[in-house]
């Protein structure tokens, strides 16, 4: 199934594709949806980021196996830097050098704490893919890296939710301008989806609409401004963000 949030009328609403219609629904998370019966043309809709997480979390250092011998740790991005499909991406001009890293991207479908590998796959809504924009001669500077990687548009998601996807062995690829610049695989990454969720409700409670970055395997590069950044999943489709400066 196909989640996406879209512009309407009546304001921002969360739609299932049904053919080539976005059918309107009230609630993404229930266990049963309700369908609203007003519908939408795939074709001329105005996508947004498909949630609005109040807790948007991303995996360090997980980016191919050899991670694995590094203690996991995560970092908090503000939910203010989420942003959807064609959304722009804002570069402040003393940041220094900035990466689009492309991440399959996990949203969260019920409160979770305390999360037994069992229990994950009731967890999970789904999937969309995520772009973690970081200011990387940031790092060094601030190492909780709250200066790296919250800057405006820093987390576009989207373009819409898949609930049905082998997260295991996700093709992905990032690419500039329309040139090709990273493939990659979420087989390499050092900790799988289930690893990363027991790991992370350990320490706090994730709830419906929250989303983890997973890592990028490899699938990152510097952009500047003027710059179209395209992320690309297997199983997804494709998440395309233009930068600009301030």
């Amino acid at each position: 199934m196909r989640i996406a949030r879209i512009v309407t009328e009546s304001g921002p609403r969360s739609v299932v594709q049904q053919q080539d219609r976005w059918a309107e629904i009230i609630d993404p998370f229930a266990e049963t949806l309700v369908y609203t019966g007003v519908t939408h043309p795939v074709a001329t809709a105005h996508l947004l980021a498909p949630v609005e997480p109040l807790v948007v979390l991303g995996m360090a250092h997980n980016g191919a196996p050899g991670d694995r011998d590094i203690p996991r740790q995560a970092f908090i991005k503000s939910p203010r830097t989420v942003i959807g499909p064609g959304e722009t991406i804002t570069v402040d001009d003393d940041l220094g050098q900035v990466n689009i890293e492309g991440e399959l991207t996990v949203v969260i479908r019920r409160t979770s704490r305390h999360l037994t590998a069992e229990q994950v796959p009731a967890a999970i809504l789904g999937y969309t893919i995520g772009n973690d924009v970081t200011a990387v001669d940031q790092i060094g500077l601030d190492e909780k890296m709250t200066q790296s990687k919250n800057g405006d548009g820093f987390t576009p998601i989207g373009p819409w939710i898949e609930t049905e996807l082998d997260s295991g062995t996700v093709p992905m690829s990032v690419s500039v301008n329309g040139d090709l610049v990273a493939e990659a695989n979420t087989n390499q990454l050092a900790w799988n989806i289930t690893e990363q969720l027991v790991y992370l409700t350990s320490y706090l409670t994730l709830g419906p609409g929250d989303i983890v970055l997973t890592g990028a395997p490899g699938t990152f590069t510097p952009v500047k401004p003027g710059d179209t950044g395209q992320i690309w999943l297997g199983g997804i489709g494709t998440l395309t963000n233009p930068v600009r400066s301030r």
